[in-house]
Parts: structure tokens; C-alpha cells; sequence
């Protein structure tokens, strides 16, 4: 029942919507004032956007099926046009004959029936040559069947003397001159225009052969004469009418996939004359290969052995077994489907239906896998190869990453399945991994830096990596079973694409100089989305690691200067005394951090009434050094150990040689009591701690943090010295 509510609402909502005298505005007026809050709001919207998906789909259907209607139908336009110049000419041939009999039934002298035969003669002669004359004006010249019906036209010889004379005005087509068979069927003056905004691009010169159509540009310095432009094949195009839409009048259309050109004619009947001319020799064409192939699949008897008897003149005793010729197989091309093959895989390419294409190619395949391959067939594959190649172009376009990126690695599958059918699997994976390379630039320009360094970081995490493994599923399903090959561009791939995310990760995080505990947690949001990729057997961490090493070492070193000019700023201004923290709350809160710190003991060194007996500047040193080996620790992979183990030894050495220089310069006996203090708690305390620390976090102990927590002192100096070496 609520089915029906929702379907009844969404075709009340329809004929709002198509209503004439709707309004968006006080559509969108009244709904607001009806609706009871944000969520009808929401509702309502995605009942219209649900209406406009399905009307979108609806509409996407009707364009599909009214563009295969507009094939068929201009099919058959072509058809029925053929047919009714023929029967013109049929009927105008009757008519000439039907004048010709009262001349002939004349009971004159054989003198005047003669005369008057000739002059019949000369009439009809002048029909046929004034419509010649009409055509030669756009350099018409006549066809074998047309050129002999007045026994005038010109032999073999003449027709290549023509197309030899002519086409020596065409600079860059010497090549044509080398098929043998070819001549001149039509030729005249046409004017492009550009197909999209109907924009006069140059004046062009044609060359209708009986098999292809040239077409060559005017060269203005030199009168008569032209450059060659383009060659199209008669079996690949397509002539199409286009209606008068003044001032645009006098055109038709050449479609030649993937691309169309539109030409102009001088006037309407030259336009007449170039689609009918074309029709009549793309037909010629046509009919000319098909009785080729029926010839040549047609079967043969067997050949005749003449006979001893009828051969007088053969010797007995020279009588030698003959050895029969072998007969090469034949192979049946009369089959409808195969007849059709080529201009069926022409409409599947238009109408975008690789599959459908593909299957045609299957099955061509698979009826000559075992055949011989006489002339017909090598002819026959060489037009099916043309036509693989158009596919494939079509293919590799859908796949450029100048197409829409948009619908994930599972819009490529089509084109990307197809290319994998036709043999085509290295270049497949190529194309597939450039356009997801495209997708994924493309997704991290777009993302905004805005907010804080770590919030861009979790969005760049979950971009990156989720169409990592999106792709990396996608080529599972596409290239299964292939060439393992590609698997390992896949690899390639994938560390390029790390490359990249490892660009726009140190940009944000390292080159704005960042804390070090922001880029440690950075650098962990990174490491957990990169291990997400082990669920498919993929381990990129080794790669994140290398690509980090540089800046990560960058990053430790420049906050271990931090810490080490901080600590000797606080040397400089050290007065040894005790800190009083002057409430229980900052003891308290002291006595928290350092618990943290991982010192459990801190309680023996806290006095009465909020006092610490020990120096600030220890104190300070403490929580410092340990923040820092805590961040640092996030940051560690196996490449940073001997990087991480001397910045904390470099830091620790700052603080222990200021407290052996103060307790070997100090003189007051109660001052260098509370210095030897303070040095118990760094050896005794601090380094354990620091060193237990490290090895928990690393897996393995530190013999340099041995030996500095093991010596009684580090440095010697002079005991008379004053200066510190610090």
C-alpha cells in the first residue's frame, strides 16, 4: 500500500511538473511554506532527483532507439532513392523510343529513312551528351556502363589518361596512381564548412574514383592547381542529405567514422548530381565485390583430362600416369551475416555497442579458424581489419583521461573488457591504469585546504587510499587469468601513484613546518590507511617509508635544534634553585606530566608546601626530551634508528655536561649539594627512563644509552676552567 502512495505521488509530482504553467519559483515558494521542517524538505528533494534520474534514463533510451530508427530509415531513404533515378531513367529511355516509332513506319524512300534515322540518331546522341555537358561543368566523366552507351566514351586506357592528368594538379597523391583498376568517376569545386557552427573553413576540389573519394585543398599562389587533403575508402562512408536551411543551402554531409565533413555545392543541381553520383558508385562498388566473392566461393568441376582416343597424336609407349592438380579449398562467403559483417560492425561502432561488435568478430574467427585463406577471405579480413581498428580507436578514447573521470574504476570495465577480447590486453592495462592515474590527480587537486593540517590529512588518507583500492579490486576482476605481466605494471603503477600522495602529503605537513607531534600524527593517519591494503595482498608500506625517509629525517632534526637551543637558553639563566610551584594544584598537575613521562618516583624529590627539589631547567629538559622521544617514536621505521638514536644522545649530552661543568665550578657547599641532586636524578631517573623507553618503542636496546646512563661523568674538562664547553 505504501508502494502505491509513493508511486501515485510520484505521478502527481510528474504532472506538476509538466504542467504548462508551472513556475519554479512559486513551486519552490509554496513548498517551503507547506513543509514542516528540513527532513519534508529532503524528502521532497530526492523525490525530484529520483524524477529527473529516471526521466534522464528515460530520455537517454528514446535518443538510443530513434538514432538506430534514424540508420535504418536513412538506409532505406537511400534505397528508395537509387530506385527512383532508375526508374527516371527508365522512363526517359521509353519515351525517346516511343518517339522514335512514327519515323520508323514513314512509307518514305530507304534515302529518307536513313536521313531520317540519323537524324533520330543525332537526337538521341544530343540527350545523352547535353546531360554529360551538364555534369561536365562539375567535371563529371562518364562511368564504364554510362561512357559506352553512345559508343563515344573513352577504353581503359583513356579512363587512367584522365585520372594520370588530373591528378598530377594534386601535390602529395602520387600513390593513388599505383592501384590498378582505378579511374575517375566524378570530380568538381565544393566549399567545407565546419560541422558545429556551420563556419566557412576553405574551398576544396573532389575526385570521385570508383573505389575511393579524394579530397584536396585550392592552392591560391597557384592557379589550377591543389594539395592533397584526405582519402576515404567508398565502403567506409556514408552520404547524407542536408536539408536547405537558408543561407545554408546546397549541402550534404560525409560521414566517415569517427569523424563527419560537411561541403557545399555550387547550386542544387550539382548537389543533386554529387549524391546521386556517389550512390551509383559506392553501389557499383558494392555489386562488383559480392559478384567477386560469389565467384570465388562458387565451386568448380573437376578438370578435364583428355582422353587417349581423342589424341591422335600421342605415343603409347610415352604414356606417363598424370598427376591430378590439387584443387584448392574453397570457403563459402555467401552467408548473409558475413556479406553484411562489414556494415554491420560500422552500425555497432556507431551505436557504441562494443559487445555487440565484438561477438561479431567471435564469430567471424571462430568460421575461419580452420579455413584456408584464398583472395575472398584475405579481402574479407582486410575490411574486418579496418573495422578492428576503428573499434579500437573508439576503445582507447573511451579510456583517455580526457573523458568524464567520473563513476570509478567500474566505468572503464566496458571498454577495458572489450579491448582484453580483441587481444588487445597490454594496451587495456596500459590505458586503464593512465585513466585511473588521471582520476586520482585529479581527486587530490580537488580537495580544499581549509581547517586544520591534520582534518586535510584524514581527507587526503581516505581519497588516495580508497581509490587505491578500488582500483586495485577493479584490476583484479578485469585482468584475471591474463598475462601476469600486468600485474607487475600494476606494481609500477601503484608506486607511482604513492609518489603522488606523497607529494601532496609533504607539502601540507613538512614544507609548512609543522610540529612534530601534528606530523607524527600525520604520518600514523598515513601508515593505518596504507596497511588497509594488505586485505588484498597488497604492502605499500616499504614505499610510503622510502618516499618519507627525507623529510621525516628533516623534520627530527630540525626540532632536536630546537630542543638543544631551548636547553642552552635555560643553562645560560640557571641559578640552581628549587621550584616552588606555589599551589597544590601545578604540584599536582607536575606530578601528572611527569608520570606520563614515565617517571614513577617523582614523589622522593617534592618537599613541603609546593616545593620540588630540583632545578627548573632539569625539570623543563625532562618533559621536553620525553615529548620528543615519544613523537619521534611515531615517526620510527627501521631507516630512522641510528637518525632518532643520535638526536637524543646529542640532546642529553647538552644537558649533562652543563650539570658536570656547574658542579665543578660551583664553590657554595649547600649550591653544589643540590647540583649533585639534580645529577642523580638525570642519571638515575631520566636516562633509565628514556632508555627503557627507546627500547620498547624500537624492539631492541640502545648500547650508546648504555654507556651514557653507565659513565659517572662524560666529559672531562679542566677542573681550573671557568668556561663551559657546552
Amino acid at each position: 500500500m505504501a508502494m502505491a502512495m509513493s508511486d501515485s505521488g510520484a505521478s502527481r509530482l510528474r504532472r506538476q511538473l509538466e504542467s504548462g504553467g508551472f513556475e519554479a519559483r512559486l513551486y519552490v515558494k509554496q513548498l517551503s511554506q507547506q513543509s514542516d521542517g528540513d527532513r519534508d524538505l529532503q524528502e521532497h528533494r530526492q523525490r525530484i532527483q529520483a524524477l529527473a534520474e529516471e526521466t534522464a534514463q528515460n530520455l537517454k533510451r528514446n535518443v538510443y532507439q530513434n538514432y538506430r530508427q534514424f540508420i535504418e530509415t536513412a538506409r532505406e531513404i537511400s534505397y528508395l532513392e537509387s530506385e527512383m533515378y532508375q526508374l527516371s531513367h527508365l522512363l526517359t529511355e521509353q519515351k525517346s523510343s516511343l518517339e522514335s516509332i512514327p519515323l520508323t513506319l514513314l512509307p518514305a524512300a530507304a534515302a529518307a529513312a536513313g536521313a531520317a534515322a540519323a537524324s533520330g540518331g543525332e537526337e538521341g546522341g544530343g540527350g545523352a551528351g547535353g546531360r554529360d555537358h551538364l555534369r561536365g561543368q562539375a567535371g563529371f566523366f562518364p562511368t564504364p556502363g554510362g561512357a559506352s552507351r553512345d559508343g563515344a566514351g573513352p577504353g581503359e586506357e583513356g579512363k587512367q589518361r584522365t585520372l594520370t592528368t588530373l591528378l598530377e594538379k594534386v601535390e602529395g597523391c602520387r600513390h593513388l596512381l599505383e592501384t590498378p583498376g582505378q579511374y575517375l568517376v566524378y570530380n568538381g569545386d565544393l566549399v567545407e564548412y565546419e560541422a558545429d557552427h556551420m563556419a566557412q573553413l576553405q574551398r576544396v576540389h573532389g575526385f570521385l574514383m570508383n573505389d575511393c573519394l579524394l579530397v584536396a585543398t585550392w592552392l591560391p599562389q597557384r592557379r589550377g592547381m591543389y594539395r592533397y587533403n584526405a582519402l576515404y575508402p567508398l565502403d567506409g562512408l556514408a552520404v547524407v542529405n542536408v536539408k536547405d536551411n537558408p543561407p545554408m543551402k546546397d549541402m550534404f554531409k560525409l560521414l566517415m567514422f569517427p569523424e563527419s565533413r560537411i561541403f557545399q555545392a555550387e547550386n542544387a543541381k550539382i548537389k543533386r548530381e554529387w549524391l546521386e553520383v556517389l550512390e551509383e558508385t559506392k553501389r557499383a562498388l558494392s555489386e562488383k565485390r559480392r559478384r567477386e566473392q560469389e565467384e570465388a566461393a562458387a565451386p568448380r568441376g573437376p578438370p578435364q583430362v583428355p582422353s587417349k582416343a581423342s589424341n591422335p597424336f600421342e605415343d603409347e609407349e610415352d604414356d606417363e600416369p598424370t598427376v591430378p592438380e590439387v584443387e584448392e579449398e574453397k570457403v563459402d562467403l555467401s552467408m548473409e551475416w558475413i556479406q553484411e559483417l562489414p556494415e554491420d560492425l560500422d552500425v555497432c561502432i556507431a551505436q557504441r555497442d562494443f559487445e555487440g561488435a565484438v561477438d561479431l568478430l567471435d564469430k567471424l574467427n571462430h568460421y575461419l579458424e580452420d579455413k584456408p585463406s584464398p583472395p575472398p577471405v584475405k579481402e574479407l579480413r582486410a575490411k574486418v581489419d579496418e573495422r578492428v581498428r576503428q573499434l579500437t580507436e573508439v576503445l582507447v578514447f573511451e579510456l583517455s583521461p580526457d573523458r568524464s573521470l567520473r563513476g570509478g574504476p567500474k566505468a572503464t570495465r566496458r571498454a577495458v573488457s572489450q579491448l582484453i577480447r580483441l587481444g588487445q590486453c597490454t594496451k587495456a592495462c596500459e590505458l586503464f591504469l593512465r585513466n585511473r592515474a588521471a582520476a586520482v590527480h585529479t581527486a587530490i587537486r580537488q580537495l580544499r585546504i581549509e581547517g586544520a593540517t591534520l582534518l586535510y590529512i584524514h581527507k587526503l588518507c581516505h581519497v588516495f587510499f580508497t581509490s587505491l583500492l578500488e582500483t586495485a579490486r577493479e584490476f583484479e576482476t578485469d585482468f584475471a587469468g591474463t598475462d601476469s605481466g600486468c600485474y607487475s605494471a600494476f606494481v609500477v603503477w601503484a608506486r607511482s601513484a604513492m609518489g603522488m600522495f606523497v607529494d601532496a602529503f609533504s607539502k601540507q605537513v613538512f614544507d609548512s613546518k609543522e610540529s612534530l607531534s601534528t606530523a607524527a600524527e600525520c604520518v600514523k593517519v598515513a601508515k593505518e590507511h596504507c596497511q588497509q591494503l594488505g586485505d588484498i595482498g597488497l604492502d605499500l608500506t616499504f614505499i610510503i617509508h622510502a618516499l618519507l625517509v627525507k623529510d621525516i629525517q628533516g623534520a627530527l632534526h630540525s626540532y632536536k635544534e630546537i630542543i638543544i637551543e631551548a636547553t642552552k637558553h635555560r643553562n645560560s639563566e640557571e641559578m640552581w634553585r628549587r621550584m616552588n610551584l606555589m599551589t597544590p594544584e601545578a604540584l599536582g598537575k607536575l606530578k601528572e606530566e611527569m608520570k606520563s613521562c614515565g617517571v614513577r618516583n617523582f614523589e622522593q624529590y617534592t618537599g613541603d608546601d609546593c616545593w620540588v627539589n630540583l632545578s627548573y631547567t632539569v625539570v623543563a629538559f625532562t618533559k621536553q626530551t620525553m615529548g620528543f622521544l615519544e613523537e619521534a617514536l611515531k615517526l620510527y621505521f627501521p631507516e630512522l634508528h641510528m637518525v632518532l638514536l643520535e638526536s637524543l644522545v646529542e640532546i642529553i649530552l647538552v644537558a649533562v655536561q652543563h650539570v658536570d661543568y656547574s658542579l665543578r665550578c660551583e664553590q657554595d657547599p649547600e649550591k653544589k649539594a643540590f647540583i649533585r641532586q639534580n645529577a642523580s636524578f638525570l642519571y638515575e631517573t631520566v636516562l633509565p627512563v628514556v632508555e627503557k623507553r627507546f627500547e620498547e618503542g624500537v624492539g631492541k636496546p640502545a648500547k650508546q644509552l648504555q654507556d651514557l646512563r653507565n659513565a659517572s661523568r662524560l666529559i672531562r674538562v679542566n677542573p681550573e676552567s671557568t668556561t663551559s664547553v657546552v
